[in-house]
Parts: C-alpha cells; structure tokens; sequence
C-alpha cells in the first residue's frame, strides 16, 4: 500500500481557495464554478458575452502550474501506475459522467453543496462512491 503525505495545513489553504474563487465567480458573473460547463461552453454553439471570461478560467488552470514551476523551481512528485490505455478509458468514463450527471466535482461538489442543493448531494455521493470502489477494486484486485 502506498502511503500519502499529510499536508493538513497546504490542504486547508487549498480548499479554502478553492472555496474563495467559487464565491468571487459567483459574485462577480453570477456563475457556478462548474469547470466541465465553462470548459463545454467555450465551443460552438454557445457565443456569448461571457466567453472570455470562460477561455481566462481555463487559461488559468493551465498556466496554474507553469508559474508554480517557475516560483518554486519545481512540480511535486506524481506517479501514474497506470498505463495509457487505462487512462484513455478513464477519461472518457469521466467525461461521460460529468455530461450524464450535469455538472463535476466542481459545480456539484463544491458550488452545489454549499447551495444545499440535493441533486449535487445526489451526484456528489454518488461519484464519491465510485471513486472509492475504484479505488478498493484496483488496490485489491488487480
């Protein structure tokens, strides 16, 4: 079994950024932090007054790590175990389920559940439970 740092403290302030820019989204553009629905959005048919604001939130969840880089000199460690097809697989599934499921971990995870909506309680529980079954089947089946 592979063991995981704990970093409450790096962990905290994530969320809590997280958090900050769902509320300032919110407020500034009315807008849920839904990454698939702004990322779905930035393609046709959807052209609207709001379409650069989506291509900079996207824009700033790649260049996020390119300036972690430059500040720190370096990336954390991460290790994929698994291999390409696997990944192609899994990607796919996901994007099947945050189309199935209207929204991510994002939209219903973090914005949804703060609005006390039950259908993101719904969705949030249920990709919960998959993950972890994901999890247990591939740590102990495989």
């Amino acid at each position: 079994m592979v063991a995981t740092s704990f970093t409450p403290i790096a962990s905290l302030l994530g969320g809590a950024l997280i958090g900050l820019s769902a509320v300032l989204l919110m407020w500034t553009t009315g807008r849920i932090a839904g990454v698939s629905g702004i990322a779905a959005r930035l393609f046709p048919p959807y052209e609207d007054r709001q379409f650069a604001g989506r291509l900079a939130f996207v824009a700033g969840l790649i260049v996020a790590p390119v300036l972690v880089r430059l500040v720190t000199g370096g990336l954390p460690a991460q290790t994929i175990g698994a291999g390409t097809p696997l990944l192609i697989v899994a990607g796919l599934l996901t994007g099947f389920g945050a189309v199935w499921g209207s929204g991510c971990t994002s939209g219903h995870g973090v914005c949804g559940l703060s609005r006390l909506s039950a259908r993101s309680l719904v969705a949030t529980m249920t990709f919960m439970a998959a993950g972890m079954a994901t999890v247990f089947v591939m740590r102990h089946w495989s």
